[in-house]
């Protein structure tokens, strides 16, 4: 009796391991399946935005001339008129905005970048560091407001000719908000540089700020150029600030203190209703909307490119 119930316990748990080697193999074979499913998802979603922007932006090439919309120095598709689509001042709104807040961001972020990475103990980078990365978290319509009633009405302390909107200030703040993108990621790729290349270099006598300039950011030069890159594509393609702040005045000059736009900016214009579906108007804000993925698209490959052309590898 005793062996006849061993038996049928080793009877059950050889079945209860056959039914759990199957469930075993029917994971392994949805997993890969279920993300297949969500890659291929991504790059359907990918190309259906690529293929929306190229086929409406064909359209509007059948009723404005490219060579017009190149190289234009009047954005005027409201005009009753003759409505004009040079896109130069759109660009060139864009660009002032990037360039200003390049002006603060990479200054101020590869010296916190530094001070984090050689300067400061373990404790004080804790404590700094998600102060850092939570200034990303902030929404940029907040970012907006505060360069629309704080910081503008400063700089109109300073320089009386100071429009309400003006590509100075959200240039001032947009270079805030993308900060701690090149302050985290240019201090990740300072600490990846080992300590025996800081210990070498001290031994020879350099100084601790000498070793941080001449030694640490040249070994982390490629992280430091690719979090300032994609930093200045995350300018490019900013839109509450500029939009709330910038104005919506497309000029082709090169002053900061009056109104421009952007071209997100005239994209959220469109969009809210101030143009029919299917007219002229409409069908630009893709003609924009592409030229702004062209913008980001080659900022993005040109951070790739230089992550890997100047990749130190230890």
């Amino acid at each position: 009796m005793a062996s006849r119930g061993l038996q049928e316990q080793s009877i059950q748990e050889m079945i209860a391991k056959s039914r759990n080697k199957k469930g075993k193999k029917l994971m392994e074979k949805a997993i890969p399946m279920a993300l297949f499913i969500a890659a291929a998802i991504s790059v359907l979603t990918t190309f259906g935005i690529v293929f929306t922007l190229i086929f409406e932006t064909f359209e509007f090439f059948q009723r404005v001339s490219i060579t017009d919309y190149l190289f234009g120095t009047e954005w005027l598709p409201f005009s009753g008129k003759e409505p004009l689509y040079g896109v130069l001042p759109l660009i060139l709104g864009t660009l002032k905005v990037t360039l200003l807040a390049v002006l603060v961001a990479v200054p101020f972020g590869l010296g916190a970048a530094i001070f984090l990475s050689e300067y400061a103990s373990d404790k004080t980078r804790r404590m700094v560091k998600p102060v850092l990365e939570v200034l990303a978290g902030v929404p940029t319509i907040v970012y907006g407001f505060f360069a629309l009633t704080f910081v503008t009405p400063l700089l109109q302390t300073l320089i009386p000719s100071l429009k309400i909107f003006n590509a100075l200030s959200p240039g001032i703040v947009v270079g805030i908000m993308i900060l701690p993108m090149i302050a985290s990621m240019s201090e990740d790729a300072m600490s990846s540089v080992p300590n025996s290349i800081r210990e070498g270099a001290m031994a020879l006598g350099a100084t601790k700020f000498e070793v941080a300039i001449k030694v640490v950011l040249p070994a982390a030069l490629s992280g430091i150029v690719a979090s300032t890159v994609l930093a200045i594509s995350r300018a490019i393609g900013e839109t509450m600030i500029v939009s709330l702040a910038g104005g919506s005045t497309p000029k082709f000059d090169f002053g900061v203190t009056d109104s421009i736009q952007t071209m997100t900016a005239y994209i959220v214009q469109v969009s809210t209703g101030d143009a029919g579906y299917g007219t002229t108007i409409y069908y630009s804000i893709y003609a924009v909307g592409f030229t702004l993925f062209i913008f980001t698209l080659l900022m993005n490959l040109l951070a790739q490119y230089i992550s890997k052309r100047f990749r130190e590898e230890y």
